[in-house]
């Protein structure tokens, strides 16, 4: 029996070690990497200054083109992540002040994003290896159910998440393999694709009455001085519950609607998300109506 005991607590210290050594290494490599997303570029990074960041989801990261912006003269990136929440793109405003960003102005592409408050696991999954690095990260995944599990056991938020920063993203990290993601200033743009799904169905969803990291973005720009625009993006013409945005603007009056700005099916590559000629046609419209002098 003592014997048996011996040898568990072995395995058990041999395996925390492990663990610990591995959580070390795969966070060392994360701190040196800059060409592979929009997260790590930022955490790494020393101060900026911009006219306009763009933040939201992919209704950001496809609808934005930000060199139409750098061809008016401002300097601009488009830091909208697909599959992303509100939640992270407020804990991306704030790594950006945490790194002392200088930011004139953002664009915040808030919708259907304001239906709930929940993390994208995939997306949020991003900044973990920073969080024992990070102050603000921190503070910002305390209140989630698994905090104490991602903070305090080691190289389990690199288990947990394996497909996003598990081992292949590491190693591809490591020998800096670069991505697409921030090409094009971070704006990613869309072809018109060839019998997309051009219908889709709101009808149940409705905006939050005070969602809570809308307002944290919100705060932070005005606590920064920072100009807020926040806009509702386009869809396709077939859509079910279109009320959705008149709720949105009723809730959250400052929250500009563009959901008509482009309407035709030809500019779209998928019900929710505009193909490249339908995003210049809107970020045409946004230089037009924010940043031309009148």
């Amino acid at each position: 029996m003592n014997k048996f005991l011996i040898y568990t607590v072995k395995i058990i210290v041999i395996t925390a070690l492990v663990a610990v050594v591995l959580d070390g290494l795969y966070t060392a490599v994360f701190m040196q990497s800059r060409n592979r997303g929009k997260v790590e570029t930022v955490f790494n990074s020393e101060a900026k200054k911009y006219d306009v960041v763009i933040l939201g989801s992919s209704r950001a990261n496809n609808h934005f083109v930000a060199q139409m912006f750098e061809d008016k003269g401002l300097k601009a990136f488009n830091y909208g992540m697909s599959g992303g929440h509100l939640f992270e793109a407020s804990l991306m405003l704030k790594l950006m002040i945490e790194r002392k960003y200088v930011i004139k102005n953002v664009i915040l592409e808030a919708d259907l994003n304001l239906s709930g408050e929940k993390k994208a696991e995939g997306i949020a999954a991003l900044f973990l290896p920073y969080i024992h690095n990070s102050e603000t990260i921190k503070k910002h995944f305390e209140n989630e159910k698994d905090f104490y599990e991602l903070y305090y056991i080691p190289f389990y938020r690199y288990i947990k998440y394996d497909g996003k920063i598990g081992f292949r993203e590491t190693f591809f990290t490591a020998i800096h393999k670069k991505t697409s993601m921030l090409d094009n200033l971070g704006y990613y743009p869309l072809l018109k694709t060839k019998g997309a799904n051009m219908k889709n169905d709101i009808v149940n969803l409705n905006p939050l009455p005070h969602n809570k990291y809308y307002e944290e973005i919100k705060s932070l720009c005005k606590a920064n001085n920072i100009n807020f625009i926040a806009v509702m993006t386009p869809m396709c013409e077939n859509v079910k519950g279109m009320d959705y945005f008149d709720k949105v603007k009723k809730a959250y009056p400052e929250i500009l609607n563009y959901e008509n700005a482009v309407v035709e099916d030809k500019y779209f590559s998928s019900c929710g998300h505009m193909n490249d000629t339908g995003a210049k046609l809107f970020t045409a419209r946004i230089i037009n109506d924010f940043f031309v002098k009148k």
